[in-house]
């Protein structure tokens, strides 16, 4: 599986691809940031984030877009960002038709660490120890789109049982009330000749 991961963000918006399945080795592809100036026109800045997911879409061409998902924050025009940018990425990935994950900062970081609370420095050093690198990616954005990509792989087939087993208990529900409906359907219709075989019997 190869995941594109993204932390999004205006200023800095970390991208990370990374291949492997849950339970082998891990390898690192490519890790970056892609950049804005903070003093550009908001729609400008938002182009300029598509323009770089979409250089990263066409040379890595990924099965799956993780993304961080949006939380809320005491900084408001923080979220806001973070959510604008988070947005772009999605509507880049399904726009081609690739899937989109999202994954909250807790379970990155539980998933990468074992801790829910690890900071910054933790999940970089452990991003660095799973991937085999020289040294953790710089800047801490860039680490955190990596961490994104290790969740969903490692994360992902849990997350499939999840869902197969959500659908196939739909599945049973809608059987069950069809053939409940079909019952109450077949005894409306037998009920008029019993009571006309009653009433014919009673004269």
């Amino acid at each position: 599986m190869r995941v594109l991961g993204v932390d999004p963000g205006l200023t800095r918006c970390g991208v990370g691809v990374v291949d492997g399945v849950a339970g082998r080795p891990l390898t690192m592809r490519a890790v970056g940031v892609v950049r804005t100036p903070a003093d550009a026109e908001l729609g400008h800045r938002l182009v300029a984030i598509e323009q770089g997911i979409e250089e990263w879409l066409d040379a890595h061409d990924p099965e799956v877009l993780a993304v961080e998902r949006v939380f809320s924050q005491h900084n408001v025009r923080t979220v806001m960002g973070t959510a604008q940018a988070s947005a772009v990425a999605m509507l880049c990935a399904s726009r081609r038709g690739i899937p989109v994950a999202l994954h909250t900062p807790s379970e990155v970081k539980a998933a990468v660490t074992g801790s829910g609370r690890a900071d910054k420095a933790q999940v970089g050093a452990m991003v660095t120890r799973l991937l085999r690198l020289d040294a953790p990616p710089k800047p801490a954005d860039a680490a955190d789109a990596l961490a994104l990509a290790i969740c969903h792989i490692w994360r992902a087939p849990a997350q499939n049982r999840l869902q197969q087993a959500v659908a196939q208990n739909r599945l049973q529900q809608a059987a069950a009330l069809h053939a409940s409906k079909a019952s109450a359907a077949q005894s409306a219709k037998t009920a008029p000749t019993a009571r006309t075989a009653q009433k014919g019997r009673t004269a």
